[in-house]
């Protein structure tokens, strides 16, 4: 075989099974992975495609779609008619296909419907129904998470399916608290399958989507080699499967998408700047960032972007800034922006009229804002009780925004104490609003040495964090598989 033929032979056909795909659908970095990985699968000459359930956003209402299949199954006592659409363009690296189901999966947002169990199992069985009319099968089939985890078990145990068995799968898990379990009254709703391979299904005596990927695919990967340490002790009830199927499981960091986030060429930020001028950059983009709030440029100014939800440990942020405004007498300013509990939420605007003049909370997803807020701040607050792996700290990174992690999943593994050898960020161990308030006492007086900082910002910015790295790890993954 010639060196042209291997290089042919190495090339693979991936298909990525997914809720979440940015720009198209997003709630949080499953869709941003999704969105990234597979673009640069294709850089290095794989096939990679993604299909997700056509949730009506904004993406799908200003872009071009064609229609490539129409198909019908059946779901319980009724039909369900599906349709698939393609966007046209390819414009972002890769081809981006959309089920649709009227009335199920058209919907505005991408989670939260009491039927959610039956709304993510007909997405599968129209993505197997729509495989199974491939003129040529994918090698690998990506699943992502529990909503597309029942996939590998549908390829190799109901009956329809059994001539697409040798597809090869990949589960990579995001987030293990959540695991598309449902009752067994729904298994009516499945496929036929071979009853005898029913124990598949099963955990805790319910249907469990993620535990069944566990067990069908060939190989498990997080997002992170310490989270997938995690699971094995904390699991939200799947430890001990876990443990028992550790021998196929490994940890492959994320990575993120270096054409989006790149602060020389940031069309959503108000200077561009690297890590040669980014005391200019950083300066420049704070004082925009402080105008628009009416802040005071000179002081260090905090920000948290994510879902202000218990497992971000947003819970504690509004005691956690009230404390160290009365600590440190307000000589520094925090920046807030995310959804997610109402009640966070209300907590967060408890405290304005305490903090006026310090303190700004935007309760929306805002792309446009976070990209401004990462370039202008000086410190990214992530006091994660769950990080499998986290981006936000990524994205800080490579703007030049200094980290305060506590050290859990992927922030352990990507976030190392200044004080420490090599390190450039601020980390702590437990989860409370004294160590959070400590940690910030920290920042502030290192912000006080401007030349440590610039020296600390330079070396994050100059870390490789991107895709381009991570992908040569899943085509390791893949290969050991084929």
């Amino acid at each position: 075989m010639n060196d042209n033929s291997k290089l042919k032979s190495d090339k693979m056909r991936l298909l990525h099974v997914s809720a979440e795909c940015y720009p198209m659908a997003k709630a949080g970095g499953l869709a941003d992975v999704v969105g990234a990985l597979p673009k640069y699968q294709n850089l290095l000459g794989h096939h990679a495609m993604v299909i997700m359930p056509m949730h009506r956003t904004s993406y799908l209402i200003h872009h071009h779609w064609e229609t490539v299949y129409k198909g019908s199954f059946s779901f319980g006592n009724q039909t369900v008619d599906f349709t698939v659409i393609k966007e046209k363009t390819n414009e972002l690296g890769f081809e981006l296909y959309c089920v649709d189901i009227n009335g199920l999966l058209d919907r505005m947002q991408i989670y939260g419907y009491d039927d959610d169990a039956e709304r993510f199992l007909a997405f599968q069985i129209a993505v197997m129904e729509w495989i199974l009319h491939f003129n040529q099968i994918p090698d690998i089939i990506h699943v992502h998470d529990h909503h597309a985890g029942l996939i590998p078990f549908m390829l190799q145990h109901c009956f329809k399916y059994k001539k697409l068995s040798a597809i090869k799968t990949i589960l990579t898990i995001h987030n293990a608290q959540y695991q598309g379990c449902m009752e067994w009254t729904k298994s009516n709703l499945m496929p036929a399958y071979d009853e005898w391979k029913s124990g598949l299904l099963e955990w805790n005596h319910q249907i469990n989507s993620l535990a069944c990927a566990v067990k069908c695919v060939n190989k498990v990967n997080t997002v992170s080699k310490n989270y997938m340490l995690e699971l094995m002790n904390h699991s939200n009830g799947l430890e001990y499967l876990f443990q028992q199927e550790k021998e196929k499981c490994t940890g492959i960091l994320n990575g993120i998408d270096y054409h989006v986030w790149n602060p020389e060429q940031d069309e959503l930020i108000q200077t561009h700047f690297n890590h040669t001028n980014l005391e200019f950059g950083k300066s420049e983009n704070k004082k925009q960032l402080c105008n628009q709030f009416g802040f005071d440029e000179n002081l260090p100014l905090f920000i948290f972007i994510g879902r202000l939800v218990f497992e971000k440990s947003a819970d504690l942020l509004a005691d956690t800034i009230l404390r160290s405004f009365e600590k440190n007498s307000k000589q520094f300013n925090f920046l807030v922006l995310g959804n997610g509990d109402s009640g966070i939420e209300l907590a967060l605007s408890a405290i304005h009229e305490k903090c006026f003049g310090y303190y700004h909370s935007t309760f929306e997803f805002n792309e446009q804002l976070s990209h401004q807020m990462y370039a202008g701040a000086d410190f990214l607050l992530m006091p994660s009780r769950v990080e499998p792996c986290g981006l936000n700290q990524l994205y800080a990174m490579r703007y030049g925004t200094i980290p305060i992690v506590r050290k859990t999943g992927g922030l352990k593994d990507t976030v190392i104490d200044f004080e420490d050898e090599d390190g450039f960020g601020i980390t702590f161990d437990h989860i409370s609003v004294e160590e959070i308030v400590h940690s910030m006492k920290r920042a502030m007086l290192l912000y006080e040495n401007s030349p440590m900082v610039n020296f600390l910002r330079k070396k994050m910015m100059t870390i490789n964090t991107s895709w381009e790295k991570r992908t040569a790890d899943y085509t390791e993954l893949y290969k050991s598989v084929i």
